[in-house]
């Protein structure tokens, strides 16, 4: 059984099942979600935009295509080697930890869809929030695009199976101790691999308590790609922008 040592979003994340189970995503939406708030941000042209955990950069390489330039991060390596491939002199990709901010300041910050809260602890919430603002130029913002929880776990569907390229992936999910659990099991070639994702579950009153510890300002919040407002117990997302 091939099991994480290291953190679980470590592992997990630079494995290429996590790719292959995910593949499916609406990158369409994806995209319209980018099309509309980079519109909302009104950034300036060549803007310089850091897109926080960039997986194998789809993100990246769309922002950079509307015209800015970008910087994709990640924590996997394999990730990152994966959207080297796509480089250019207004696109680079590199391996950091979210936690850590960067010497150069950017425009905007992207930190999209639910890739916040693994951390073992609040602090590190916390840290990854003051590195995002330290991260921001002086007329900077940063766009939070999380899960609603309260939707999330009203909804949550305890057992499913999933066939992806011919990988039968079994998924479990629960609630507990504050925690989104989602455990997904599946055999490969005669090896059997499993892996338990772990997300806080965070709420806007939790977010609003981090972002006054940071010393954040919060701007406006969004409860779906098409920037409709947020609704607890209806929209899908909790987008924020903050500064």
């Amino acid at each position: 059984m091939q099991e994480s040592k290291k953190t679980w979003f470590r592992n997990w994340f630079d494995t290429p099942f996590y790719h292959i189970l995910y593949k499916d995503r609406d990158y369409a939406e994806a995209q319209l979600f980018i099309d509309n708030i980079t519109e909302y941000l009104n950034l300036p042209e060549h803007a310089k935009v850091l897109d926080l955990a960039c997986g194998h950069g789809r993100h990246s390489i769309y922002l950079n295509k509307l015209g800015y330039n970008v910087v994709g991060a990640d924590l996997s390596e394999n990730s990152i080697n994966f959207a080297k491939e796509f480089e250019n002199d207004t696109l680079h990709f590199k391996v950091k930890d979210m936690r850590e901010p960067f010497d150069e300041k950017f425009d905007a910050v992207f930190n999209l869809f639910t890739s916040f809260g693994y951390f073992e602890t609040e602090n590190d919430n916390l840290e990854t929030l003051k590195a995002i603002k330290e991260s921001l130029s002086e007329y900077g913002f940063a766009v939070l695009d999380f899960m609603n929880v309260h939707k999330v776990i009203e909804h949550l569907v305890a057992k499913e199976t999933k066939e992806v390229d011919g990988i039968v992936f079994n998924i479990k999910r629960w609630t507990e101790n504050g925690y989104i659990f989602k455990n997904i099991c599946f055999e490969h070639e005669n090896e059997s691999y499993d892996f338990t994702e772990r997300v806080k579950a965070l709420t806007l009153n939790d977010f609003e308590k981090l972002m006054d510890q940071a010393g954040i300002f919060l701007l406006d919040t969004f409860g779906d790609y098409k920037l409709h407002k947020f609704h607890e117990k209806e929209s899908d997302r909790l987008i924020m922008i903050f500064k």
